[in-house]
């Protein structure tokens, strides 16, 4: 197909969808003002959303979540929860918690707003979702240094960078790894110059994007090889029910595991966390429940983004232990 039927195409796309879901014309209305087969029009709509040229996202009723919200604030002093319908599998879940952190930001944001960001497929789909129009002229800034093994996808700048160009921002590179060999080696690293004047940058931002992750074998963490299976089981048998950000470690209570995993990742300190206004941890699994408790424990979160089970499921979790806080 040459050049010129591809753009007729794509302009015919464009119009029939503007008829379809702006004007709210019939399928066989359009046929007939275009002097084509209804079948075609079917065609073309399916194609305009595969071309990215129309966007459907089906948005629950705000009445769904609100009773689940108002507990969850109740419960855990947080200042709002993002909760996202149940979804048949783990990637269209991820999508639906990370589109309602993407229509938060765009909420959110004005000029001159620092966004400081995490790592992991949650974060990462966050930058998938985003649809909006005009510049923000924002700043997204990584909380915690690279990993090759991560993938462009996962990796802190990579999320950046996608975030700037959908929000028509900047973004800036943690030039250090995310996972170092010792404690000594971090301290050292967290002297050099340029990793400071980063996370001095990211300390002031308004909002961070961070993940919950588990301690399961399909966690992050092990599927790059940072921590071998045997320390991921003593780091469970310790008490360890998940992290924030890749790097602190937590108990189902929200203080720090003993572990000897802690300590070794470059990146802001939940005490750095606990001063920014407004940290959105996302967690979409529903294997991270017992995380997501330990996390909104911590008291550093202040918007939560997860399933309509996980919320259900931190509740009763939280009823069970907290006799034993």
């Amino acid at each position: 197909m040459n050049e010129r039927v591809e753009n007729a195409d794509i302009d015919m796309m464009t119009e029939i969808a503007t008829l379809y879901y702006v004007e709210g014309e019939t399928q066989e209305v359009i046929a007939n003002r275009l002097g084509i087969s209804r079948v075609r029009v079917g065609r073309l709509l399916k194609k305009a959303q595969a071309e990215g040229i129309v966007d459907v996202r089906v948005r629950q009723h705000p009445a769904v979540s609100a009773e689940i919200e108002r507990e969850l604030k109740q419960r855990f002093g947080i200042k709002r929860a993002l909760i996202a319908l149940d979804q048949g599998d783990t990637d269209a879940q991820r999508s639906a918690v990370a589109s309602l952190v993407a229509d938060h930001l765009a909420r959110s944001l004005v000029e001159g707003s620092i966004v400081t960001v995490g790592m992991g497929r949650n974060v990462g789909a966050v930058a998938d979702n985003v649809f909006t129009q005009g510049e923000r002229k924002c700043s997204f800034v990584c909380a915690i240094g690279g990993s090759q093994r991560a993938g462009e996808y996962m990796n802190p700048d990579h999320i950046c960078r996608r975030l700037a160009m959908k929000f028509g921002g900047d973004s800036e590179t943690l030039y250090a790894p995310a996972l170092v060999q010792s404690t000594a080696l971090r301290d050292e690293l967290y002297e050099n110059r340029t990793v400071r004047q980063t996370l001095d940058r990211a300390r002031r931002a308004d909002l961070a994007l961070v993940g919950v992750g588990d301690l399961s074998e399909d966690s992050n963490m092990v599927r790059m090889g940072w921590f071998s299976p045997q320390e991921i089981a003593e780091a469970r048998l310790a008490g360890t029910v998940g992290d924030i950000m890749g790097c602190h470690f937590i108990d189902i209570h929200g203080g720090p595991s003993a572990t000897p995993m802690q300590g070794r990742v470059i990146g802001l300190s939940l005490t750095d966390l606990a001063r920014i206004p407004d940290v959105i941890a996302i967690a979409s699994e529903n294997t991270k429940a017992a995380g997501i408790l330990g996390a909104l424990r911590t008291g550093v979160v202040d918007t939560l983004a997860t399933s309509v089970t996980n919320a259900h499921t931190i509740i009763h979790l939280d009823e069970a232990t907290v006799t034993e806080r």
